[in-house]
């Protein structure tokens, strides 16, 4: 393995300002790479968004293993605050800093690596490698991975196994694996009152007033023990401190286990909207449904990949945000989700540790010795 090398491709999909939904050229970077190793291209763009589906060997000879990811980071925000400048890779006492370093730009060069590593050493392995790469994941995800997963299913390619390299560990590589993700589910809900003058409340319906209870009443809803519910926004008010006003504004989002379902969540909550007697309006956005990988090939080879490697049991985790794997686990493909520590991602100074992104190319390359050439 040549270690230098994910560092220097680390180094070169950082320089691409690749803001959400914006690609920049980090797909034309990883398209170069793969043409080199056998792969076959196919540039998949939907709207405003750049999509890469890649492929090598026979896609009719299963197994297909794809490696999953997206090129687009969210915004630096305030350049003041960054140490180094975030699209110039900087290392520091041993960590390499610049946006998508972590999430996840390192984890996209470690997964090009292992696959250019391993064919080398098993050109004429059984199966077939895949990746699935978009610029829609930081987004509205609506024109990246969705429509890729539409388009391979119009062409009849079905995913065996799937590793999104999304950065799952907490402390040290190894240490997390996510299996699986709960759903989510955002609500808009408008309380709805009457305007007035707040000299004469009695002839209007204050929303403001309204509010505490029925907000109340679903920050307390007991639907599951993994399942929570938490308020992001609240807006009311016309501008003018006199006005009473005629509606409030608020923003929820609920992201629940795989016991629920979406309609059974909203059912419970339009029943407590009921309940209270106040005129309200609702819009619902239903993000992902849960889903979970249970004990297979793809989730055993990893653990024992870690294993051996690291000598760390990772844990199996279906916490955190939603990805990109809540698209491609109704295929029916085993997936999981892989990647370096998540400690400083979307934040200022975003980093990972070196040596970490060094080693993640042997763990990758050591999952598919595992499920390709191992018996």
């Amino acid at each position: 393995m040549i270690n230098n090398s994910v560092l220097e491709l680390t180094k070169q999909l950082i320089a691409e300002q690749s803001i959400t939904p914006d690609d920049a050229s980090c797909q034309q970077i990883i398209a170069n790479f793969l043409e080199k190793i056998g792969f076959k291209i196919t540039n998949l763009p939907f709207g405003n968004v750049k999509n890469l589906w890649a492929s090598y060997g026979n896609l009719s000879a299963s197994p297909l293993l794809v490696f999953a990811g997206h090129t687009d980071v969210v915004p630096v925000g305030d350049l003041t605050a960054w140490n180094t400048n975030p699209f110039s890779a900087t290392i520091i006492d041993d960590y390499l800093y610049g946006r998508g370093a972590a999430d996840m730009k390192g984890n996209l060069a470690a997964m090009l690596i292992a696959v250019a590593d391993f064919i080398k050493a098993n050109p004429k392995f059984p199966g077939s490698i895949g990746f699935l790469i978009t610029s829609d994941e930081e987004g509205d995800a609506q024109d990246g991975t969705k429509k890729v997963i539409q388009y391979l299913a119009k062409n009849n390619i079905k995913i065996d196994y799937c590793i999104v390299g999304e950065p799952t560990c907490s402390n040290k590589l190894g240490d997390t694996i996510k299996n699986g993700r709960r759903g989510s589910l955002l609500g808009n809900l408008k309380i709805i009152g009457t305007q007035g003058h707040v000299a004469y409340p009695e002839l209007a319906n204050n929303p403001i007033h309204l509010a505490p209870d029925i907000l109340n009443k679903l920050t307390n809803l007991k639907l599951s023990p993994n399942t929570t519910l938490q308020f992001s926004n609240i807006n009311s008010g016309t501008g003018a401190t006199n006005v009473i006003p005629e509606y409030l504004e608020c923003i929820f989002s609920i992201r629940f286990c795989a016991k629920l379902t979406a309609q059974g969540i909203q059912n419970a909550i339009t029943e407590i909207l009921d309940a209270s007697g106040t005129q309200y309006k609702i819009d619902w956005v239903h993000h992902g449904d849960p889903f979970i990988t249970k004990s297979g090939k793809l989730l055993d080879c990893s653990i024992q990949a870690i294993e051996d490697l690291t000598e760390i049991t990772p844990e199996l985790s279906v916490a955190g945000g939603t990805s990109d794997a809540r698209f491609i686990a109704p295929t029916g493909a085993e997936v999981i989700e892989l990647g370096l520590c998540n400690k400083t991602i979307h934040s200022v100074n975003e980093c990972v540790q070196v040596k970490e992104l060094v080693a993640l190319p042997g763990i990758y390359e050591r999952i598919l010795e595992l499920v390709f050439i191992s018996t």
